[in-house]
């Protein structure tokens, strides 16, 4: 049995940066380009909102804040939902991944309000299916803090309604909540067989950049601490050679006053006696220290070694494993051309079907040069327009005008015929004549 994950964090500002990765207008490396389109947005936004950040912006104005929200506020919660690897990958492979969705969303509704449940989006083009959902922490009533500070006699704050709108991110991540929110999270995923990772652990769960950011910020610290160390064995050493010349001060009192009388001789043996002794004592254990910081020095330098070394070769073997990643892609690469020298020239053919809207389902069928009914809307760059057909047959053929090369074609036709036909149509129906269209088209020329 695997475990629910479940990682709530608070985000700063408009956390742009989260919504490109989110929303993948910027493409991560550890994403599968060829699955992203398997990704889902299964929240839809409100009339006018278009993106995850304006989704947060939406939330906050229009939920009947009174209080002004401040610039460094927390405005949104980052909540990560997946699951164990191996458990994951089984429920896609047994169709059991939409329920899972739709129990995730349940959950956060029940949670967190479904209004303050502003985007949840389903990755599938990483290594682990997982929704990355926003919360924004809109919370009724009293703040906690006027109520703990009335109870140790404080000032007392204006008591709002039970009804009050508030946005409180601290309020939503408070230490006993957070808590709750496990338990009740691995109640809800129990039926996929997943469970609640060990109560009160203190592992946490961190990427490969944060392992290598942790490990040089290790690295950092380790030499501080030896420059620390280095500048107290200096300080120490001044020290001793003060207390060194301390010792020969009252060493060459101790003789003058011998030297005048014997009953001062007593008298300054007694006192000087004392004092010797105690700079020597004092002496004898500021070399212990000097010697102990000298061997504190020598182990963080060792550690330090130490951890360069397993630094290097975690770099070396990770490099290893992708040139040998990417000879293998090179060599499967190569046996295409070989026994598959069609597949290089139906790839253009299948990413024009996707530019012009073709399922992937469909695009497969396609390129494998079987004839594809269809009915729809397809989208023609050129013209800029998306023309409709109830009933069209996609095939793929030889170009006569390239040796070698496919063409995509329609009922037919070449595409591009076949987007210049339906546009006409579309004149035609529109009654845009063609003197209409050369009057107001600006003639082409060379571009300067």
């Amino acid at each position: 049995m695997g475990y629910a994950v479940l990682h709530l964090e608070k985000a700063k500002g408009a956390d742009g940066a989260m919504s490109t990765h989110i929303e993948r207008t910027v493409h991560p490396k550890n994403a599968d380009r060829m699955r992203t389109h398997l990704n889902r947005e299964l929240v839809q936004f409100p009339e006018g909102v278009k993106n995850r950040t304006q989704a947060i912006a939406h939330r906050i104005e229009t939920a009947g804040i009174r209080r002004k929200v401040g610039t460094n506020q927390v405005k949104a919660i980052r909540v990560l939902l997946t699951g164990s690897n191996k458990d994951m990958k089984q429920m896609e492979a047994d169709g059991r991944l939409d329920g899972w969705c739709n129990d995730n969303l349940k959950w956060l509704w029940e949670t967190y309000g479904e209004q303050n449940l502003v985007s949840a989006v389903l990755h599938m083009d990483e290594k682990t299916p997982h929704i990355h959902a926003t919360i924004v922490p809109i919370v009724t009533g009293e703040r906690r803090k006027a109520k703990q500070d009335e109870q140790n006699g404080k000032k007392k704050y204006r008591k709002k309604s039970p009804q009050d709108v508030r946005l409180c991110a601290d309020d939503v991540m408070a230490r006993h909540k957070l808590k709750h929110y496990q338990d009740t999270y691995a109640q809800a995923m129990s039926k996929y067989g997943l469970q609640r990772g060990i109560d009160g652990s203190l592992a946490k769960h961190i990427s490969t950049m944060q392992y290598y950011k942790e490990l040089v910020e290790q690295q950092d610290s380790l030499q501080e601490n030896i420059e620390t160390l280095l500048g107290l064995e200096e300080e120490a050493q001044k020290k001793l050679k003060k207390l060194k010349g301390e010792i020969n001060v009252q060493k060459m009192k101790g003789a003058a006053v011998n030297a005048t009388t014997a009953i001062a001789d007593g008298v300054s043996s007694l006192l000087g006696g004392s004092k010797v002794k105690r700079l020597e004592a004092e002496n004898e254990g500021l070399k212990q220290d000097i010697a102990n910081l000298q061997r504190q020095v020598q182990a963080e330098q060792r550690e330090q070694t130490k951890m360069e070394n397993r630094h290097n070769s975690e770099i070396i073997r990770i490099e290893r494993s992708y040139q040998q990643k990417i000879a293998g892609y090179d060599n499967r690469l190569k046996q295409i051309d070989t026994y598959f020298p069609i597949v290089t020239e139906l790839l253009p053919i299948a990413e024009q079907c996707r530019e012009v809207g073709f399922t992937e389902e469909l695009t497969r069928r396609i390129v494998s040069l079987q004839p594809v009914g269809f009915k729809g809307r397809l989208y023609s760059k050129e013209h800029n327009e998306k023309f409709r057909t109830e009933h069209s047959t996609a095939t793929v053929e030889r170009n006569p005008q390239e040796k070698g090369k496919f063409r995509l074609c329609i009922d037919g036709m070449p595409i591009l015929e076949w987007f210049k036909m339906k546009f006409q149509e579309l004149k035609e129906k529109l009654g845009v004549s063609h003197t209409q269209k050369e009057e107001n088209t600006p003639k082409r020329g060379l571009r300067m």
